[in-house]
């Protein structure tokens, strides 16, 4: 999986079972280091809880931001990495308790009460509880999670090397203003090839996708708590009002009002 050779991988801790129908492990990863493609026989909940993961889930990728996470199914390839040192927690859930949850990977806005839910989990789990608490934080996880809506916006990942040499660089540096042409000399390929290969290997157009770029570096930082004012020229905009607009556009609310939850 690794983007380029300055990606580590490192291996995929073992795990043979699962202790219990619903388990948690939380980890973390520096920055372009990646676990290789792997697979369960149980499905996974990937929870981002800082910086920026990059998963790959049956031949796709997906960014994932703080207080996002992504479904990924029984038995479904996948390989995790971050864009940025990374926080995470996987929630394991087993077949036999998934009944009504998705078959298909997903991206998921974790609702605060969820977020609550699996901190309580990681804690109970360093301390002797009896096995009936376990059931009841479980039943009330699985009905969270059955809950959870869709994530209305992506942010897709190209697979050839070139590609995603060039997103990788975007997403380093989103106020780059480089056009397409030149990005092609950087990369070898024509600018009509760049342009019609990122279409077919990501779903939407190259213009489109350093838009929604913009928008995840912006929740990111946002997250971490970036001033408005800094965040519109780190993005590249000319004034923090055009950012803010940008964001109302495709939010529905302010980047203010999303900061303060």
């Amino acid at each position: 999986m690794p983007l380029n050779s300055s990606w580590t991988i490192v291996a995929v801790p073992a795990l043979d079972h699962l202790p219990r129908p619903l388990s948690l492990r939380s980890q973390t990863l520096p920055r372009h280091h990646v676990f290789p493609l792997h697979q369960h026989p149980w499905n996974q909940f990937v929870y981002a809880t800082s910086g920026t993961l990059l998963v790959e889930v049956d031949t796709v990728w997906h960014v994932i931001t703080p207080e996002q996470a992504i479904w990924v199914p029984t038995g479904m390839m996948h390989s995790t990495g971050a864009l940025q040192d990374a926080a995470f927690r996987n929630l394991y859930v087993a077949d036999q308790v998934a009944d009504g949850l998705p078959t298909r990977p997903m991206v998921f806005a974790v609702s605060p009460l969820l977020r609550e839910l699996i901190v309580e989990l990681v804690q109970s789990q360093s301390r002797p509880e009896p096995e009936p608490f376990f059931d009841r934080l479980d039943a009330v996880i699985l009905d969270q999670l059955q809950r959870l809506q869709q994530q209305d916006f992506a942010l897709p990942w190209p697979h050839s090397r070139p590609l995603r040499q060039m997103c990788e660089a975007l997403y380093q540096a989103p106020d780059d203003p480089r056009p397409v042409e030149v990005w092609g000399r950087q990369i070898g390929l024509s600018a009509r090839t760049i342009t019609r290969r990122f279409e077919q290997e990501v779903g939407i157009s190259l213009r489109r996708w350093r838009q929604r770029l913009r928008l995840f570096r912006a929740l990111e930082w946002l997250g971490e708590g970036r001033s408005i004012t800094r965040i519109a020229l780190d993005l590249g905009y000319a004034s923090p009002s055009a950012f803010i607009y940008m964001f109302r556009q495709e939010m529905g609310i302010s980047p203010k009002a999303f900061a303060s939850g």
